[in-house]
């Protein structure tokens, strides 16, 4: 599944460097061409000589140590189609977010304008370090994806969040990244995620569980596969591409118009209250003596059944969480409508859906026709609905 594809791997100094002895060897398993450059400290925890053997290639690690006219740290970064750093120290980490260049890695990283994964592994104190949950933001907002550390014991002593995550996750991440395809190159595709908030006071509202997971996937796979991307969100979330930030659902709903002219697919993920308070208190509802408080709800605007009436060339995709019946009140919801596809998830589910990093969801056309994809990562599902619409 990897022939001919150029994967690079930055290694740097901590203990887990052991680890990506048997990634690179899956990977070239797998048939891919394995570069590796390796920062000094690193080669304390692996040999350059094992690292030869297994990616069999020269190991890059000194930065002027130049065989051809062209600098390695270009050479190298134009040959990848694709850059993994792991595991990334806070040191490194600090570098590339800030732009510092001092050795082979962090040039490479600086010139790198591919799809870049970063794994991180430190202790869990500077883990949670300010400085560093800040650089990791910046890495984000400006496309790199981060594999999250896993909570566990450390080789400092400590328990907390800071291991390395998984091989088998690092590898499912590259091996994912290399497979999109460009197909939404030139389209427009607006997304909407997480749950609104009704206020009704200055210190209570309205809302839902819904955590925006599901919206913001089918963000970064429609940027992955060459859209220009909007993402129309009640959460927190940085990205390279365009973000609005909304809370209400009327604030959903002007923005959603704001974009909808210019978009080619508007996907509906967010998770919007059917209601909000009607009259909403200016003053903190103080508590009296009386055992019931009654609140008077009014609907709110029917945001996806609008876009689907004014739509012209636009591909409009709705999604319904159901607790039960799934397919029929997905049947029923796409007829009202009138999506061009929807998505249906089953929220009785505790492994999936709300909160979680996985999914499994059925999808329907207008046409009649269901498709069902079955539980995975909530990446890998945000792809596979996105090269369905394009089927």
């Amino acid at each position: 599944m990897l022939n001919g594809k150029n994967i690079l791997i930055g290694i740097t100094g901590g203990i887990a460097a052991y680890k990506i002895c048997d990634l690179i060897r899956r990977f070239k398993k797998n048939g891919a061409n394995v570069k590796v450059t390796a920062t000094p400290n690193a080669l304390n925890f692996v040999t350059k000589l094992t690292l030869q053997n297994l990616s069999q290639n020269e190991i890059y690690v000194e930065e002027f140590d130049i065989k051809e006219w062209k600098p390695e740290h270009i050479s190298l970064a134009d040959e990848a189609d694709i850059m993994l750093i792991a595991p990334a120290t806070a040191n490194t980490i600090s570098k590339i977010s800030n732009g510092i260049a001092d050795n082979l890695l962090t040039s490479i990283a600086c010139a790198f304008s591919k799809k870049m994964i970063i794994a991180p592994a430190m202790n869990c104190n500077m883990w949670n370090n300010p400085a560093i949950k800040e650089n990791i933001r910046v890495l984000k907002s400006r496309g790199a994806e981060i594999l999250e550390p896993e909570s566990g014991f450390l080789a400092c002593g400590y328990t907390g969040k800071g291991r390395l995550c998984s091989v088998d996750k690092i590898y499912n991440s590259v091996v994912e990244a290399l497979n999109y395809s460009d197909k939404l190159k030139g389209k427009k595709v607006v997304v909407t995620s997480g749950g609104t908030v009704e206020d009704i006071d200055p210190v209570r509202y309205i809302s839902n569980y819904s955590s925006g997971k599901m919206g913001f996937s089918i963000a970064n796979s429609a940027r992955d596969m060459g859209a220009e991307v909007t993402l129309i969100t009640t959460k927190d979330f940085d990205a390279p591409y365009k973000i609005i930030k909304v809370k209400s659902a009327i604030d959903m709903q002007d923005a959603l118009n704001s974009e909808f002219d210019t978009a080619d697919y508007v996907i509906m993920a967010a998770a919007v209250a059917d209601y909000r308070v009607k009259n909403y208190s200016e003053q903190k509802i103080k508590k009296t003596d009386s055992e019931n408080l009654t609140l008077e709800l009014v609907k709110n605007p029917d945001i996806l059944k609008s876009l689907c009436e004014k739509k012209s060339h636009q591909i409009v995709v709705g999604f319904c969480a159901e607790s039960e019946n799934l397919l029929e009140n997905a049947k029923e919801k796409i007829s009202k409508k009138g999506c061009d596809y929807l998505v249906a998830n089953d929220i009785s589910r505790s492994d999936i859906g709300f909160s979680s990093d996985d999914n499994e969801v059925t999808i329907l056309d207008k046409s009649g026709n269901i498709k069902k994809l079955e539980k995975a990562s909530k990446r890998v599902i945000a792809r596979k609905i996105l090269e369905y619409l394009n089927e």
